[in-house]
């Protein structure tokens, strides 16, 4: 889970700061040393590090903080806004052409996840009403283009290509006008990478960029080399100039560093990061929700953008007339864990519930639950049409029968129909006139 090795750390210092009552600018040095670790260990750059440090430690030992009632929240509001400025202060959107044709170059190391990364924003745009093609430019790596091609397929959007030439540019330009002949408004170039930064593949991309003349250049750029990761993407702008950063893999990077210090380093902002495999695990970096997420805020706004992605307004008022006329089938609970599943699973959700701090979190095990889920789900689907839509029908015979057809035991298929009976009997007073619910939760 992306920054939660650093977001424990700092929620720590800041308990210990709420314990105190009243504090004293030894209690913000030792604070301030803490968070200067915290960051350190989370491997943000040195210097990121000394002058966040410097700067939080300056406006929080102002005597409006000492003399609150409630400093360690003015302490918390000053981190909070310090961390968001140096992500970036809000995000950074893309650039679109105003004639209404976009260029997209895609640039970074091997590796990284580039051509991956190129069907995930042809994804991301097709969404937002876009309509892409992909351009295959990496002529060196062997199956580069058969795996964007592939890539392609699964995202449902056409890929240029000129298996015949091993020139970048011819191959962009014949790709920009078919693109424009054929009504597409974005076109995405997959470019060639390096094992490492060389003077050829600069000369070939600064060759690219100057015939093509991109929108923007987007690096991407894999989370978990940390501060490898930054000094590429320092490398990278200052040879050929770009104009934002794709972290990929920042699912599985519990430190964080790349994130926090890139645009401090380049002075470049990061735009989208990878969280996950699949096509649709391409999520905008919003600075200011993340500083949240971080400081055990929540992200609240992100939890109902990902409901409102997996959840239609027609559905969820299906669902609401089905509760009000108790209709509710245990099909309907089974769409209901899907859709959680969806939205990143129980550990994504419960990470973007304001309020939850990390240390109270270690005594519930996430893994459980997404294991019940897999339970449930084994157990309904074990179910007949019937049954499902009617538990009155699951007699002790029927329950032995489901449960030697899961392999779990009677105690859980109970279990299970009570769980179903209380989320019926929790809906239906939502549903009453009068009551409102929020489309999120109705959508869960």
């Amino acid at each position: 889970m992306a920054f939660e090795g650093l977001s424990e750390k700092l929620q720590g210092v800041f308990s210990n700061l709420k314990n105190k009552g009243s504090l004293t600018e030894a209690d913000i040095d030792a604070a301030m040393r803490e968070v200067k670790l915290s960051l350190l260990e989370a491997d943000v750059n040195f210097k990121v590090v000394k002058e966040f440090v410097a700067s939080v430690k300056e406006k929080a030992i102002g005597a409006e903080v000492l003399k609150s009632l409630t400093p360690d929240q003015q302490v918390i509001k000053i981190v909070d806004e310090e961390l968001k400025d140096l992500m970036g202060g809000s995000n950074s959107k893309l650039t679109f052409s105003p004639r209404g044709f976009t260029v997209l170059m895609m640039v970074g190391l091997q590796g990284t996840g580039k051509t991956t990364t190129c069907g995930k924003l042809a994804y991301w745009l097709k969404q937002k009403g876009k309509k892409p093609m992909l351009c295959a430019c990496d002529v060196y790596r062997p199956a580069a283009i058969d795996q964007l091609e592939i890539v392609g397929k699964d995202v449902n959007t056409p890929v240029f290509t000129m298996r015949e030439s091993n020139n970048p540019s011819e191959i962009a330009m014949a790709a920009m006008r078919e693109a424009e002949l054929k009504g597409f408004d974005v076109l995405i170039v997959d470019t060639a990478g390096r094992l490492q930064i060389d003077e050829q593949l600069m000369d070939e991309l600064v060759e690219l960029k100057k015939n093509i003349k991109p929108h923007e250049i987007l690096l991407v750029v894999d989370a978990l080399t940390g501060q490898d990761a930054v000094n590429a993407a320092k490398g990278f702008n200052e040879q050929i100039g770009i104009d934002g950063i794709i972290m990929t893999k920042m699912d599985g990077d519990s430190r964080g560093g790349a994130a926090l210090s890139a645009k401090k380093v380049t002075g470049k902002p990061v735009k989208f990061m990878g969280m996950g495999e699949k096509m649709d695990a391409l999520e905008v970096f919003h600075p200011e929700r993340l500083a949240n997420r971080i400081l055990g805020m929540g992200d609240l706004l992100s939890l109902i953008e990902a409901a409102e992605q997996n959840y239609s307004d027609e559905e969820a008022e299906k669902l609401a007339q089905k509760f009000k006329k108790n209709q509710f089938t245990l099909d309907d609970f089974l769409d209901q864990m899907a859709n959680i599943k969806k939205m990143g699973g129980l550990a994504k959700i419960i990470g973007m519930l304001p309020g939850v701090n990390k240390g109270a979190m270690k005594d519930f095990d996430i893994s459980k639950g997404e294991q019940e889920f897999k339970e449930m789900e084994a157990i309904i689907q074990s179910m007949t049409k019937a049954e499902r839509a009617d538990t009155k029908l699951l007699n002790a015979s029927r329950r032995k029968r489901i449960a030697a057809g899961c392999g779990q035991p009677v105690s859980k298929i109970n279990n299970l129909v009570k769980k179903y009976e209380e989320s019926k009997k929790m809906m239906k007073q939502f549903s009453k006139p009068g009551a409102k619910l929020p489309k999120m939760f109705r959508g869960m």
